[in-house]
């Protein structure tokens, strides 16, 4: 476990400048046309006052699942239907043929990480999520599931980290600010 926290420090640090720099550089331009592409969307999402961020996610969603591919949508599919019914070992089966012949899709990767992670395999679940946030360093789905393995091995200070940067690209998941504030307690006088 030292070894994967070891691994996941200089991770999250990259996770951190990565996040931060397409954020910081919003400004508020006055009435804009809705936004079309993933990076307009995420800018959409990450504003604390977008009063339809429950539509840009869906749309962010739709994004995820469209590879380009009618055959890679399909495995895409099969996937989160795996997951949606619990049967953990299809999803893998579904999810790696995904990974294999369309290794740039970050949604297949996220999603056969949720299918490890629910098998206890969190190393490959680790691994699952860098390749997915590599290739979309703003897929707060796959950073929550890097935030909840780091709880699970006991990193709350990683943890929290990560939490933030959740939300610094969606602040309006339910329950996000009190996950935050229980972990600003937890990791009280740590060093951060």
């Amino acid at each position: 476990m030292d070894r994967i926290v070891r691994f996941l420090k200089p991770a999250v640090t990259s996770l951190v400048l990565i996040c931060a720099a397409p954020l910081a550089a919003q400004e508020d331009t006055g009435p804009q046309a809705p936004p079309e592409t993933l990076a307009e969307l995420y800018d959409h999402l990450a504003d604390p006052a977008a009063g339809d961020w429950e539509a840009i996610e869906r749309r962010i969603m739709d994004r995820w699942s469209r590879t380009g591919s009618v055959a890679m949508d399909l495995l895409l599919a099969r996937g989160r239907d795996a997951i949606e019914a619990e049967d953990w070992a299809a999803a893998v089966e579904h999810l790696t043929a995904l990974t294999d012949h369309a290794p740039d899709v970050a949604e297949g990767w996220h999603l056969r990480a949720t299918a490890f992670f629910q098998q206890g395999r969190y190393g490959e679940a680790l691994e699952d999520l860098g390749r997915a946030l590599a290739l979309d360093p703003r897929h707060y789905n796959a950073m929550s599931g890097l935030a909840v393995i780091l709880g699970e091995l006991g990193d709350e200070a990683a943890a929290l980290e990560v939490w933030r940067m959740v939300k610094a690209a969606n602040p309006h998941r339910p329950d996000l600010d009190a996950t935050i504030t229980g972990l600003e307690r937890e990791t009280a006088g740590s060093d951060i």
